[in-house]
């Protein structure tokens, strides 16, 4: 190999060093998302203390009327009623919901994003 000089070593340090918090992160990220439920705990304790919907959704019987729908997910009913949620709601939404699309673009497109 062709000895290096010292501006090619720096760029190689630096592309190691991206390459390998870029892994870290990712790794971290997963590793997080797959086994800690406090993630996902916290969202869902706001949702519940703060989300009239959610409580509303609770009390409507199994069998709907008929010709009116309701959803078996709350989560759908929450997004079919984004107008009347609140702030708090709106935000939780809006997160999980951007994470999931930028995630789906990246990932299709071979970029990093766990």
């Amino acid at each position: 190999m062709w000895p290096l000089d010292p501006s090619r070593k720096e760029v190689l340090r630096f592309a190691v060093s991206c390459r390998v918090l870029t892994l870290v992160l990712q790794v971290l990220t997963r590793f997080l998302g797959s086994s800690t439920p406090i993630v996902y705990w916290f969202p869902a304790h706001l949702l519940q203390d703060q989300e009239p919907l959610l409580r509303s959704l609770e009390t409507v019987p199994r069998k709907p009327p008929a010709g009116q729908k309701v959803p078996r997910n709350p989560i759908t009913g929450l997004l079919y009623n984004w107008k009347t949620c609140s702030s708090v709601t709106r935000y939780i939404l809006g997160y999980f919901l951007s994470y999931w699309l930028l995630g789906l673009l990246l990932h299709c497109n071979f970029l990093p994003w766990t």
